[in-house]
């Protein structure tokens, strides 16, 4: 019996790694890209116990060979988001603070209603700049009241659609748009930030719609909202960041073909992964909450930050604006094919209705 569970489990296992290769859209299958972590450690336990309580045989053999495969496979995903894989965006150097730039991105969580956790965790950390998401009527009160003093630029979008939007900065901003770029009830914010150094620097914040069961039956409109931003970034290249939750993971196919075709680095690779999703559940957590950087930034800290009532953890990084290092940073560079597939998704994001 044991015999037939592991070596059921992992044949299992080496479906669920192959099934994200089929290269469609359907929520169901775009999903089996966010657990790889936890498939690989499923996969390793798997293959330790084949060797341990089989007996010698073709089913050991092919059940520790089929676990590795799904380890080694889904290990060359994440093994970039690890302190094992060199850093792509550099640490800074004697930064100047008054080139220094602190975000901190926060999806609140449209019921939660603890406010004041999101609120002493600001002024503990005194970010720059504050971005919410899933905020809505009650969150803009109750943060305004608290932040707008010390805080006094904003950009506020409360909608009760669990895609509200909401900016925060002590920074000064200019040329502020708020976009529907696919979806005509997804926002997302493109605004200039002045530095205290007097340059200024564009920020996209964004929070696609994810593909799931109560939200998307296709990945096709996050994947659309996604590359537009990097197709801009690409055809308008200015020091840029672009922030939010992507509801999407750092590994996956359209995450990695929008940093290529926006020029954009990653500051999670080589550091480690910041998971921020899901809050109360360990085992089921991937990084969903984003902040890339064009090639004028470094790295200055990152940090997660403590849970206050929200599925999201908040995630805050400090960057430095140095381009004169930015020939030192290798940018990721699309192809001529990816563009076009990029200008197709686009098209068809922005043409196809999603089913209701």
């Amino acid at each position: 019996m044991l015999t037939f569970l592991l070596g059921g489990l992992a044949m299992l296992l080496l479906l669920v790694t192959a099934i994200p290769h089929v290269r469609i859209r359907w929520w169901l299958v775009r999903s089996f890209e966010f657990p790889r972590v936890q498939i690989a450690l499923v996969a390793l336990c798997n293959a330790a116990a084949a060797m341990l309580l089989l007996e010698p045989g073709h089913w050991r053999s092919a059940t520790g060979i089929f676990s590795l495969i799904v380890l080694i496979v889904q290990g060359g995903y994440i093994l970039p988001w690890t302190r094992l894989w060199p850093a792509e965006v550099l640490a800074a150097q004697t930064p100047d603070e008054s080139r220094q730039l602190t975000l901190m991105i926060s999806n609140v969580l449209t019921p939660n209603r603890n406010a004041q956790g999101l609120i002493d965790m600001v002024e503990a950390n005194q970010p720059d700049i504050l971005i919410t998401l899933e905020s809505d009527d009650w969150w803009q009160t109750t943060l305004d009241a608290a932040l707008e003093e010390h805080w006094s630029y904003s950009v506020k979008i409360p909608l009760d659609n669990l895609y509200g939007m909401h900016l925060y900065s002590r920074l000064e901003l200019t040329d502020t748009e708020v976009k529907w770029l696919i979806q005509d009830d997804i926002p997302s914010i493109h605004t200039f930030v002045t530095l205290d150094s007097g340059e200024r620097i564009r920020l996209f914040a964004v929070h696609p719609r994810p593909p799931a069961p109560s939200e998307s039956e296709k990945s096709l409109w996050r994947d659309a909202e996604l590359l537009w931003v990097g197709k801009h970034i690409h055809e308008d290249p200015q020091p840029s960041l672009v922030a939010g939750d992507l509801n999407d993971v750092a590994w996956s196919r359209t995450t990695r073909r929008f940093c290529r075709v926006g020029g954009m680095l990653d500051p999670r690779r080589g550091r480690g992964m910041f998971s921020t999703f899901h809050a109360s559940y360990p085992f089921l957590r991937w990084p969903l909450d984003h902040i890339f950087v064009t090639e004028h930034f470094t790295l200055v800290s990152m940090r997660r930050l403590q849970a206050f009532g929200s599925d999201h953890f908040p995630i805050i990084a400090t960057f430095s604006y140095t381009p004169a290092r930015q020939d030192e940073q290798e940018t990721p560079e699309a192809t001529e094919e990816e563009r076009e597939q990029a200008n197709e998704t686009i098209a068809e994001g922005k043409t196809e209705k999603q089913e209701k």
